[in-house]
């Protein structure tokens, strides 16, 4: 898989990036009924043992360097942080929501 990089804004909402340090692992999951309705292709981010830490950002405004935007990624999908900014994280895409399942159902899959 290519290196892709999304960017996580909205931190200073919830934990601030003073919680975060390279490499935590975070989870992406959609959310198409945005709760203020701004954003239909929504990516709300978790990180575990703290919840919801902030969103994909989707606005060239907030997308950092050369990170995806939102609509580009998938629901289920995990990253790593790359980078702790003042104005988000770098993550780095790990595994898509899509090759997780091929994951599970090949290891589940019966002869």
């Amino acid at each position: 898989m290519e290196d892709i990089f999304f960017t996580v804004t909205g931190c200073n909402h919830y934990f601030g990036t003073e919680a975060f340090k390279p490499r935590m692992k975070v989870t992406l999951y959609k959310e198409p009924d945005n709760k203020y309705k701004y954003d239909k292709e929504a990516i709300r981010v978790e990180a575990r043992a703290l919840g919801k830490i902030g969103y994909v950002a989707n606005n060239p405004y907030t997308v950092l360097g050369e990170s995806r935007s939102a609509g580009r990624l998938y629901d289920g999908a995990t990253g790593r942080v790359l980078y702790v900014l003042p104005q988000g994280l770098v993550c780095e895409l790990e595994e898509t929501g899509f090759e997780k399942v091929k994951k599970i159902y090949k290891k589940h899959r019966h002869y």
